[in-house]
């Protein structure tokens, strides 16, 4: 059983963001400066090349703290942040860095390797849902829910599908292959993000995903634009997607 140890703490604008390590895997909490006892909990996924502490990472936080005065938790996924790169990392990187500078597509090679990754992170995903919900401010009986997209999603498909614990979650912005046949095993509301001119990932392929998941309930959020312009009002939308699934009110924006 791993513990998770707070290692530095901040507090601003309503929002206490503290640091932590578990098994080793560096994270971040952000919680209500008050009131937040026993509230609901988001897990965040990040994007690849990315980190926990990503400018969109912390904003999609801040705005699910604020709106719903819930946690929020995100880790490094293996290889990011504050986390060393294995010699396959560097040589996977490599080459989708070839095939980028070639104009080559990328999306063969970021499936394999983010599949390779999400067999790591999952169970790391795991314990560190372990380690918060021993927090007496989250409890182990309290909902969860995930919010990913990208690599985001390639982790957290299989983390939903393999998890019990989380009822509620946000993907988008991936390829079908292979997750597609772990989304028919997903049957919690799902609302999915999906940009109508990414350059990487074909319309055909966002919908085969988001067609794959067997929720009763699931939403395909379509917004013209490429990879990474997602609107930022699709923080909004999902704040109010886990508020209902999840449980309070949502508060007024600022």
């Amino acid at each position: 059983m791993n513990s998770l140890d707070f290692t530095a703490e901040t507090s601003a604008n309503g929002v206490r963001e503290r640091d932590f390590t578990v098994g080793g895997v560096p994270g971040v909490l952000w919680s209500p400066a008050s009131g937040a006892e026993r509230a609901p909990l988001v897990l965040l996924g990040h994007g690849g090349g990315t980190h926990k502490k990503w400018p969109a990472m912390t904003g999609r936080a801040q705005r699910i703290v604020t709106d719903c005065g819930f946690h929020v938790a995100c880790i490094d996924a293996p290889g990011h942040g504050g986390r060393p790169r294995t010699a396959h990392d560097e040589r996977e990187i490599a080459v989708m860095q070839r095939a980028m500078a070639a104009g080559e597509p990328v999306g063969p090679v970021v499936v394999r390797f983010n599949a390779h990754l999400a067999e790591r992170a999952v169970p790391e995903w795991q314990g560190a849902l372990d380690a918060l919900q021993r927090l007496p401010e989250i409890g182990a009986e309290g909902p969860v829910g995930y919010y990913g997209l990208s690599m985001g999603t390639a982790i957290g498909v299989p983390l939903v599908a393999a998890d019990p614990r989380i009822t509620a979650a946000v993907f988008g912005l991936f390829w079908p292959d292979p997750l597609a046949e772990t989304a028919r095993r997903i049957t919690v509301p799902v609302e999915f993000h999906l940009q109508w001119d990414d350059e990487h990932i074909p319309r055909e392929s966002g919908l085969a995903l988001f067609d794959a998941f067997a929720s009763k309930e699931k939403t395909l959020h379509a917004n013209t634009g490429g990879h990474k312009e997602v609107p930022r009002f699709e923080a909004d939308s999902a704040a109010r997607f886990f508020t209902r699934h999840l449980g309070g009110a949502v508060r007024a924006s600022a």
